[in-house]
C-alpha cells in the first residue's frame, strides 16, 4: 500500500506579502512550503531565461505592441525529485534589463525573490489580479510534470501592478492538480461602507 502525500497548500493572498519577501527573503512558492510543513532545497527550481517574441496575451497584458520582444523566465520547481508546478513570467525588458531576473541562475532570483528585485529596481508592487483555469494536460506536460494519465492541470495567470498601475510581471502557471490544495483567507470587502466613506 502507498500512503499518497498530502497536497501542498497554495496560498493565496498571504504567499505575497511584503513582509515574506521585501523584509525577509521567502518567495512566494517558498511561503507555500512553509504552510505546508515541508522543507526547501534551492536545486528544486530550475529556470530558462530568454528574450522572445510576446504572444498575443502576453502582449496585451504586459501593455506592449504584439511581436514585441520581451524576456521569459521559466520555471521548474520540484519537490525532491517530483516536478509540482511550472511557472513563467514575462517582463518589459526595460524592467528587468540587467537584474537578476535575466540571470538563469537555479532558484529563486536572489534573497527575497523576483519580488524584491522589482522593488529594489523602483517597481514596486501593489495589486494583483489571479485567474484560474482547469484543463486537461498536454502531452509536454505529462512529460515535464511526470503526471498519471488523465490527471488535469490548474493554470493560473497572474498580473502584477505598481501602484500607478504599470504591469510588472504576467505570469503563467502549469499545477499538477492533485499536488495542490489552493487556500485563500481574506478580508470580505464592503463597497457600500466603502462608497459611503468617500
Amino acid at each position: 500500500m502507498v500512503r499518497e502525500q498530502t497536497p501542498l497548500k497554495r496560498l493565496g493572498i498571504a504567499r505575497y506579502d511584503k513582509a515574506k519577501w521585501r523584509d525577509g527573503d521567502e518567495v512566494a512558492f517558498i511561503a507555500d512550503r512553509v504552510a505546508s510543513g515541508r522543507a526547501y532545497r534551492r536545486n528544486e527550481q530550475t529556470q530558462t531565461v530568454s528574450r522572445v517574441t510576446a504572444s498575443p496575451l502576453v502582449a496585451e497584458k504586459l501593455g506592449v505592441e504584439p511581436d514585441s520582444q520581451i524576456y521569459a523566465r521559466a520555471r521548474l520547481v520540484k519537490e525532491g525529485e517530483q516536478p509540482t508546478h511550472t511557472l513563467t513570467s514575462y517582463y518589459r525588458p526595460e524592467h528587468v534589463e540587467g537584474t537578476r531576473l535575466v540571470d538563469p541562475t537555479p532558484g529563486p532570483a536572489g534573497r527575497g525573490g523576483g519580488y524584491k528585485v522589482l522593488y529594489d529596481a523602483g517597481y514596486e508592487i501593489d495589486h494583483m489580479k489571479e485567474s484560474l483555469f482547469a484543463r486537461i494536460q498536454t502531452a509536454e506536460e505529462v512529460k515535464l510534470l511526470q503526471l498519471p494519465a488523465g490527471e488535469p492541470v490548474m493554470e493560473p495567470h497572474r498580473t502584477t501592478y505598481t501602484a500607478d498601475g504599470t504591469v510588472v510581471d504576467f505570469a503563467v502557471g502549469v499545477h499538477a492538480a492533485s499536488r495542490f490544495a489552493w487556500e485563500y483567507d481574506f478580508k470580505v470587502p464592503d463597497s457600500a461602507q466603502s462608497k459611503a466613506g468617500a
